[in-house]
C-alpha cells in the first residue's frame, strides 16, 4: 500500500498544462495570455478579451469586427428551445435552467458530435451569444413579460442588459457590465473549468462540457458567493443596522462572512480592484450609493479584524443590485462571462487531448480483505 498523502481538493496540485491564464496568489496577479487584468479592465472589451483567450494573442481591428459580427450573428436561439424555456416552472432557478437548457441546445446543433478545432470555435460563438439570451429570456418569462429579441448592432454587454430589461442601456451602464464581464472572464483550474475539461476530454460534445461547468458552478462553494454578500446587505439594511456592529455580531456568532478571502490568492483579489471602484461609480451615477457604502465598511472591518482581503465577489453583489440585476442572476451573469474562458479551454484541451484520469489514495480496508459467507456476518 503507497505511504503517499494525497493533496485534498487537489490543492497545489498541477494538473494541465495551459496557456491562458496564469495567477500569482502571493503578487496577486491575474493574467490572460500574459496581459494582466488590469489593463485588459481598463483597455479592452470583453469581445476584444474573449478573441484573446481563443485565439492567444490581441485582435487586429479587422479581426475584431470580424470577431465581434460573428458572435452578433450567433444571437438565435431555436424555437423549440425557447418553447422549453416557457414550460418550465416559473419557480425553477435561473441556474437550473442554463444547465437543461444548455443541454437542449446540443440537439439542435447540425455537427454536435465533432470536436475538431474549427467546430469547437463555432460552437464557442453559438454558446457564448446564447447563455446570456436563455438568462435573459427565462427572466422575461417567469416574470409574464414578452421576450425582447436580441439587437445584433449592440455590444455583448450591452444586449444582455437591453434583453433583459427591455431598454437600452445607458453607457455607464454598460461599460460597468462589460468590465465586469472581463474580470469573470477566466480564472485558470477553478472547479467548473476544470470539469469542463475532464469533460472534454472524454471526446464528449462541447455542450456536454459547458452543461458540466455550469453544474459545478451551481454549487454553493464555487458560484454563488456575491448571492449571499447581498443577501447581508439587505439584512442589515431591513435591520437598520451598523454595519460593522452586524458583521461582529456573524463572527461572534461563528457565521461566515461571505466575499473575504480566496483559495488562491493571499493578497487583494485584483478583480476586486475594479470592482470596488465601479460599486462606488455606478452608486454615485444613480444617486444611491448606500450598497457601496455598507459594503466599504464591512470591507475595512474585516480586513483590520480577520486580516482577509475582499475577492471578487464581495464589490461583484453592489455592483449588480445597483445595475438592477436580480440576486438569483448573479451566478448566471457569472456564467455569462466564464463561458469565454471555459471555451478557451475546451479548445485548449482538445488540441492537444489526453484523457484526464487522475488516481486515488486507498484509504480502505487493508488488502487482502476476506470474503465472510452470508452465515457468518
Amino acid at each position: 500500500m503507497s505511504t503517499a498523502v494525497a493533496a485534498k481538493g487537489l490543492e497545489g496540485i498541477v494538473a494541465a498544462n495551459s496557456g491562458i491564464c496564469w495567477i500569482d496568489g502571493d503578487a496577486g496577479v491575474l493574467a490572460y495570455r500574459g496581459i494582466d487584468i488590469h489593463e485588459l479592465a481598463e483597455k479592452s472589451t470583453f469581445e476584444e478579451t474573449a478573441y484573446l483567450l481563443w485565439h492567444g494573442k490581441l485582435p487586429t481591428q479587422a479581426e475584431l469586427a470580424d470577431f465581434t459580427g460573428k458572435l452578433a450573428d450567433a444571437r438565435q436561439i431555436d424555437p423549440k428551445v425557447v418553447e422549453l424555456l416557457k414550460s418550465l416552472p416559473k419557480s425553477a432557478t435561473p441556474m437550473e435552467v442554463l444547465r437543461t437548457a444548455v443541454s437542449a441546445l446540443s440537439m439542435y446543433d447540425a455537427d454536435e458530435k465533432a470536436v475538431d478545432h474549427d467546430s469547437n470555435v463555432r460552437k464557442s460563438f453559438a454558446l457564448t451569444a446564447q447563455i446570456p439570451m436563455i438568462v435573459a429570456m427565462f427572466d422575461r418569462i417567469r416574470k409574464g413579460s414578452e421576450i425582447v429579441a436580441a439587437d445584433k448592432s449592440l455590444s455583448h454587454a450591452a444586449n444582455f442588459l437591453w434583453m433583459l430589461n427591455g431598454e437600452k442601456p445607458s453607457e455607464t451602464a454598460t461599460r460597468a457590465f462589460d468590465v465586469a464581464l472581463i474580470l469573470h472572464a477566466d480564472h485558470e483550474l477553478n472547479a467548473s473549468t476544470f470539469a469542463a475539461r475532464v469533460i472534454a476530454a472524454t471526446l464528449s460534445d462541447v455542450h456536454s462540457a459547458v452543461t458540466g461547468a455550469i453544474g459545478a458552478l451551481k454549487g454553493p462553494l464555487h458560484g454563488g458567493a456575491n448571492e449571499a454578500v447581498m443577501r447581508m446587505l439587505f439584512a442589515i439594511d431591513k435591520a437598520g443596522a451598523d454595519p460593522v456592529e452586524y458583521v461582529k455580531e456573524m463572527l461572534a456568532q461563528k457565521k461566515k462572512v461571505s466575499g473575504f478571502g480566496h483559495r488562491v490568492y493571499h493578497t487583494e483579489d485584483p478583480r476586486a480592484t475594479h470592482l470596488r471602484k465601479m460599486s462606488e461609480d455606478l452608486g454615485r451615477a444613480a444617486n444611491n450609493a448606500k450598497w457601496f457604502e455598507m459594503s466599504r465598511k464591512v470591507e475595512l472591518f474585516v480586513k483590520e479584524e480577520k486580516k482577509l482581503n475582499a475577492n471578487v465577489d464581495f464589490y461583484s453583489a453592489s455592483t449588480y443590485t445597483t445595475l438592477g440585476i436580480d440576486l438569483d442572476l448573479f451566478t448566471p451573469i457569472f456564467a455569462i462571462s466564464r463561458i469565454a474562458g471555459w471555451a478557451a479551454h475546451i479548445i485548449e484541451q482538445l488540441d492537444d487531448n489526453r484523457l484526464i484520469r487522475p488516481r486515488a489514495e486507498y484509504i480502505g480496508p487493508e488488502y487482502p480483505a476476506k470474503y465472510v459467507p452470508m452465515d457468518r456476518r
